[in-house]
């Protein structure tokens, strides 16, 4: 009888469920200010919403993306990268402490995929890796029970490319980790279908997709003007929808400019 009572009282206390991902208009109203450039307002926006929900991870975890997105304006990967970290630390707490399910998993996936961005990028090879396991893990759970979930693959796409391109001796260690080996062609296939049907991440996907079509550029010299051709589109999509934002500009006035 004990342990009756005792499980009622966890189902009626146990922290609520995020809300599902299809349901957040006041998150895509922050992402908007974003990529439109507004970085300092974003921030202050989604801080404001996490705020006033301590069990939401949604708003944290897109915080820490303002700032990531404010310091490669800057051209400044160490800016608030402290406050960056601490943020995603954070959002990825309040995920781990909600109820089990499909959204609890894509908010902790999505975390993660930032978390291990920001590893790797500080050179901390060993829990990027970690993060990106668990991520990946997560968004399978998720399209187990959600097979329409576009925006789930944009982090998996990242992740089989990622793991393609790594070193031979990256690519060793992954394997032996149970990373797998990772499919350039069909992490950036993933890509393509978060950029063309995703919801929250298909801004930030299409600008992924075109950050793996140049590198791609340059280890294929036969489809070089193509694959840059197709970056070029994709990202001045982006500048002309968002024209505030100077890391679509920058990108598209580095490329040259495509051949009719």
């Amino acid at each position: 009888m004990r342990l009756l009572f005792a499980a009622l009282y966890l189902l009626q206390h146990s922290p609520p469920a995020p809300p599902a991902r299809g349901e957040r208009p006041d998150v895509r109203a922050g992402l908007d200010t974003l990529y439109g450039g507004g970085f300092p307002a974003a921030a202050a926006y989604f801080a404001g919403l996490a705020g006033r929900d301590s069990t939401d991870p949604a708003p944290l975890t897109f915080e820490a993306s303002a700032y990531i997105w404010w310091a490669a304006a800057l051209e400044n990967d160490a800016y608030e990268a402290g406050r960056i970290d601490s943020l995603l630390d954070l959002a990825i707490g309040r995920a781990r402490a909600t109820s089990p399910g499909p959204a609890r998993d894509f908010w902790l996936a999505t975390a993660l995929g930032y978390r291990a961005r920001q590893r790797d990028l500080h050179g901390h090879s060993w829990g990027a890796a970690k993060d990106g396991k668990a991520m990946r893990d997560a968004y399978a759970r998720v399209l187990a029970v959600d097979s329409s979930c576009a925006d789930c693959f944009l982090g998996l796409g990242v992740y089989q490319y990622g793991l393609a391109r790594a070193s031979a001796l990256a690519r060793l260690v992954a394997k032996i980790i149970g990373l797998g080996s990772g499919n350039a062609e069909r992490g950036i296939g993933y890509m393509r279908r978060a950029a063309s049907e995703g919801d929250l991440a298909r801004v930030e996907a299409g600008w992924v997709l075109a950050a793996a079509l140049m590198r791609e550029a340059a280890r294929d010299p036969a489809q070089r003007a193509a694959l840059e051709r197709t970056a070029h589109d994709e990202v001045a999509r982006l500048a002309a929808r968002y024209p505030g934002n100077p890391v679509f500009h920058r990108f598209v006035r580095g490329l040259p400019q495509p051949s009719p």
